[in-house]
């Protein structure tokens, strides 16, 4: 069983948060565990795991190897931080609207939950992996930048900025230009995917014919187990949980465009020279679109 999460990342989010941010990757059995935790939390920190296995109708075998798959080397490590979220954790941490609310709190709901996406990805960002994703993009031939519906936004804003800058970048929004681009790919050039949920099976395609034809795949994705996640080279997660009314999380998106954002500032800080030449060259033909 994969895990998640290190102890030490944990140590940067509560128990709730990461069951609810990585629910999907559960099988059958995690989910009930997780939504009987969820359901519970308040009187699940003194319980024993003998006790919870009860509880949940599970073996302490599957409760064990839950939480080591949720990053807790023991189920003791577990309780603690069990303990410690009924204190630290607030209602609604990823903005959930309920029916009763007003105007003034959804849109607060709305701003928590950008907010809480764009720390909870900053608290468990692996500066390594940019650095591997700018190494590779200063050796490919081309890059392209791919996504299906609110995604292909984070595709083009991706490919907007990187125009500025001395890479050979492409984008497309229709899915069959994305499809045929990625077949042009090669060994010398690199893909980064983006999906929120990593499953959608048009991305997927993308990402395969990526690979066949030796190309990097970058992942841009909330879940480090999903389909997409397996079939990259790199995967730069974006943290942010999917809330009703909003099928694909706005947050993620925030999320996601600020890895963008990331990826373009640690370039140009390599490059500034020869990005501000192209800066400079691009400045002056935007100005004269404006009064």
């Amino acid at each position: 069983m994969k895990k998640i999460y290190n102890y030490e990342n944990n140590m940067n989010q509560t128990v709730m948060q990461t069951i609810r941010a990585y629910f999907e990757q559960f099988n059958g059995t995690e989910r009930k565990i997780a939504n009987y935790i969820l359901n519970n939390p308040e009187i699940l920190a003194d319980v024993t795991i003998q006790q919870l296995a009860l509880q949940v109708d599970t073996s302490t075998a599957t409760l064990s190897r839950f939480v080591k798959k949720i990053g807790y080397p023991s189920f003791r490590d577990f309780s603690i931080a069990l303990a410690a979220s009924t204190i630290t954790e607030t209602a609604d941490f990823f903005g959930e609207v309920s029916d009763n609310d007003d105007t003034k709190s959804i849109i607060q709901k709305v701003f928590l939950g950008g907010s809480n996406a764009l720390a909870e990805t900053a608290n468990h960002i692996n500066a390594t992996d940019f650095d591997i994703a700018i190494d590779w993009f200063e050796k490919a031939d081309q890059i392209g930048f791919f996504g299906i519906g609110g995604s292909s936004i984070v595709a083009f804003n991706a490919y907007h900025k990187f125009l500025r800058t001395p890479l050979n970048v492409i984008s497309h929004m229709d899915y069959d230009i994305q499809l045929m681009q990625a077949v042009k790919f090669d060994a010398h050039d690199v893909g980064v995917v983006i999906s929120h949920s990593g499953r959608n099976v048009d991305t997927l395609l993308v990402a395969d014919k990526l690979r066949e034809n030796g190309a990097k795949v970058i992942a841009i994705t909330s879940f480090a187990e999903s389909p997409l996640a397996m079939r990259s080279d790199l995967v730069l997660n974006s943290l942010a949980e999917e809330v009703n009314f909003r099928n694909e999380s706005m947050s993620s998106l925030l999320a996601q465009i600020t890895i963008i954002d990331a990826l373009f500032t640690l370039y140009g800080a390599r490059h500034s020279e020869k990005t501000q030449k192209i800066l400079d060259r691009i400045r002056p033909s935007i100005e004269e679109t404006r009064i």
